[in-house]
């Protein structure tokens, strides 16, 4: 990627043609961040209200496993693609997906992770580092999939990503740099500690949601 005169790589910014009710909002300013979309009670139907919000958005593939279905011609073998993506600016999401090719079910992978983006928040709750920085989670959260149930604790500046190697894309993509996880059951199940690492960051944004509303009505 070709870089500008201060040695900074340019933003690649693409032309988004199709026209929907989110999207004309978006362009006309009404809707500037993911954040609106949430609080206006909005839906992400189309992956790219994404891409115009959220300029740097990056995606990484966090598993790649092939799926064989028996059917009357015989067995047919597809590809299923985890993908995260995220800007690392606290938005995050994930998405799976099956194809016939490799590329295929990462493309659709990383769609369907777009329309799963959540705002993140951030902060210093632990009682270690106290900093003020948003380079933590702000308090104790957990997530639960199938046998595989993970509990987040705020980390002090410094600690690093103690989780499992799979989870960690979903909160480097965040903006999460420290944090401590407590984890049960079958956590060599990629997709299963994936979504229950979402999931618990996404019960982070529910819970600030309703106390902020829960205050906005009391006042």
């Amino acid at each position: 990627m070709a870089e500008d005169e201060i040695g900074e790589p340019e933003e690649e910014v693409r032309e988004i043609t199709i026209e929907t009710p989110l999207i004309r909002m978006i362009k006309e300013g009404r809707v500037s961040s993911v954040e609106d979309v949430f609080n206006m009670g909005l839906k992400i139907r189309e992956p790219e209200a994404i891409d115009l919000l959220l300029r740097k958005i990056r995606e990484e593939v966090i598993s790649m496993s092939p799926v064989q279905k028996q059917s009357d011609a015989g067995e047919k073998t597809r590809f299923r693609a985890l993908v995260v993506v995220g800007d690392e600016d606290g938005h995050v999401g994930i998405g799976s997906a099956k194809a016939k090719q490799v590329r295929d079910a990462i493309e659709k992978a990383a769609r369907k992770a777009r329309l799963n983006i959540i705002p993140v928040p951030r902060g210093c709750g632990s009682w270690e580092c106290k900093c003020g920085e948003p380079h933590s989670i702000p308090s104790k959260t957990f997530g639960k999939t199938g046998s595989v149930s993970i509990v987040l604790f705020p980390g002090p500046k410094g600690l690093g990503l103690v989780v499992g190697d799979a989870a960690k894309p979903v909160f480097r993509l965040a903006g999460i740099k420290d944090v401590w996880s407590k984890t049960k059951g079958s956590t060599s199940t990629s997709h299963s500690f994936v979504t229950a690492a979402y999931l618990a960051l996404k019960r982070l944004f529910t819970t600030s949601f309703l106390a902020s509303e829960a205050a906005r009505v009391e006042v």
